[in-house]
């Protein structure tokens, strides 16, 4: 089996980040968080000689699934989110969409629950329920190769804003301590926004958490 490979492109108004995650060899990838332009992905993709095998949303924030349905759509992958986050991927109101001026929903093909695997093209991943962000925020831990795609739950030194729709930050402060940081010191962190970092860097430098 060979070893995973994250890519990232950055993407849309807020410069998500959209990450597709491949095994060493393998032409089948995973999307994390089509964040705009879903035909983009899919033909940026498709130039690299990959397939869309699988999408996850970490949270259903506009700048997280606007090219989600597209993406979808041309590439015949299913959308998977953790299934607090129904109300959030749903309405146009509580992901931010319609004020951001292009309302946009997504229903995915499957919610999941917190702890559950999932296996998409021999890749396998934990769901880990990080709320705080929003209701129904979520990371998906891949912990054979120690890596954690943690959308906007934890940055490098930050943290998600809790301003928005479902947002609490006493939540996520919480959800990062205790779902985020029992998680082994080296595992590689990539956020919804900016540049990866590990969670033992997290553990002693974050401002928010320290």
């Amino acid at each position: 089996m060979g070893e995973l490979k994250v890519g990232r492109m950055i993407l849309g108004i807020c410069q998500t980040n959209c990450y597709f995650v491949y095994r060493e060899g393998s032409k089948e990838v995973i999307c994390l968080d089509p964040a705009d332009r879903g035909d983009y992905i899919y033909e940026t993709l498709k130039e690299k000689g990959f397939e869309v095998a699988g999408i996850l949303l970490t949270h259903g924030h506009f700048d997280h699934i606007w090219g989600s349905r597209k993406l979808r759509e041309l590439s015949g992958a299913k959308i998977y989110a953790y299934e607090g986050e129904k109300d959030v991927c749903e309405n146009a109101v509580n992901n931010v969409s319609e004020q951001a001026g292009r309302a946009y929903t997504v229903k995915p093909n499957g919610y999941l629950e917190d702890g559950e695997e999932i296996t998409i093209a021999g890749m396998t991943c934990r769901v880990i329920a990080t709320p705080g962000h929003t209701a129904g925020s979520c990371c998906y831990y891949f912990a054979s190769d120690g890596i954690l795609f943690s959308g906007d739950t934890l940055f490098q030194e930050s943290v998600g804003r809790t301003d928005f729709p479902t947002g609490s930050m006493s939540t996520l402060v919480r959800s990062v301590k205790e779902k985020l940081f029992v998680l082994p010191d080296e595992t590689k962190v990539y956020p919804g926004h900016g540049d990866s970092t590990e969670i033992g860097t997290e553990k002693k430098y974050n401002p928010f958490l320290v």
